[in-house]
């Protein structure tokens, strides 16, 4: 599996993230098999989050990795700072931070984390405040980079230009929503999904994306058609002409290859002209075997275009 260095990042990381928000000790055979298959496959980045499974997500990692013995090995990405409560508020204070992590560290058993970013962002509150705190973090060695999940780009610029001239340690990726399939809103509440602007901005910077729901939720797994109208949220977010369009073309260029549509999504991000590791969330091995069945898939320019309607040149 392709790996590539982050600006920042001492390590580098495999271009496939393995997402584990489904995983669960409850399940413990099926999930580690899920971790082995993926690591044996030259994967090594896990995302996880304080908040996945009530804390399942992190405590099925901690006990495989210590059973396993294979913490060196991992480079394991988690999120804090997830808003909480029947009526969501941000919770980015240095002392709620630090609640998760300790949290999340125990859950883990692990005494530094790789990647550590914030769940969502608080726009009130001073980016000075947050990297203050973040950077403590650093110089104690729980934390070796950080990086926002849910931001802006505009706050992540000014959280960085902050970091740059006091010299601290900035952001060094975002993990926004980008995927073949455009949603016409995010998700859920308080997400940021990459637009026009951002997707420059990433382009003019090179700032690296780690995308979450970059298969689009299963859009282009072949489940959902324009009469299918069962899931709403999917409804709600990715049924437009386009999209369904996009489903098409990836359906008649993957033909051409001797790849399914949901795998041309992944093919999709790796060619994007910008730094991108998509985070995958397999709920099978057939699924996770599929994802991993992409990374050989190299795109034209021509072709990364056609997919996402930005010209009308077939490139059969």
């Amino acid at each position: 599996m392709k790996s590539i260095n982050i600006p920042g990042v001492s390590e580098d990381i495999s271009q496939l993230i393995l997402g584990t928000m489904l995983l669960s000790p409850v399940q413990f055979d099926d999930s580690t098999q899920m971790l082995d298959t993926f690591f044996e496959a030259g994967g090594n980045a896990l995302d996880t989050a304080h908040i996945y499974g009530g804390g399942d997500s992190e405590m099925l990692i901690g006990l495989w990795m210590r059973q396993r013995g294979n913490r060196n090995e991992v480079y394991l990405i988690d999120k804090g700072g997830h808003p909480q409560g029947r009526v969501p508020r941000p919770r980015l204070s240095p002392e709620e931070l630090k609640s998760d992590l300790d949290e999340s560290m125990t859950r883990l058993r692990t005494d530094y984390i790789d990647l550590y970013m914030l769940h969502r962002d608080d726009p009130i509150l001073p980016v000075s405040t947050i990297i203050d705190y973040l950077n403590m973090e650093i110089g104690a060695g729980r934390i070796r980079a950080i990086g926002a999940s849910n931001w802006q780009p505009q706050r992540i610029i000014e959280a960085n230009t902050y970091a740059e001239e006091n010299g601290l340690a900035g952001f060094v990726s975002c993990s926004n929503n980008i995927s073949l399939a455009v949603p016409m809103e995010p998700m859920w509440g308080g997400c940021v999904c990459v637009d026009d602007a951002a997707r420059a901005w990433h382009k003019e910077s090179q700032f690296p994306l780690m995308p979450w729901s970059s298969q689009a939720r299963g859009f282009f797994s072949g489940a959902f058609t324009p009469e299918n109208r069962e899931n709403r949220d999917m409804v709600r977010v990715y049924y437009n002409d386009e999209n369904f369009e996009r489903l098409e073309r990836a359906k008649q260029l993957g033909e051409k290859y001797g790849y399914s549509a949901i795998q041309l999504t992944l093919a999709y991000s790796f060619n994007i002209p910008f730094p991108v590791f998509p985070v995958i969330g397999p709920v099978t091995l057939d699924e996770l075997d599929s994802s991993l069945g992409a990374r050989t898939l190299d795109l034209s320019e021509d072709e990364v275009a056609w997919l996402n309607l930005e010209t009308d040149g077939n490139p059969l």
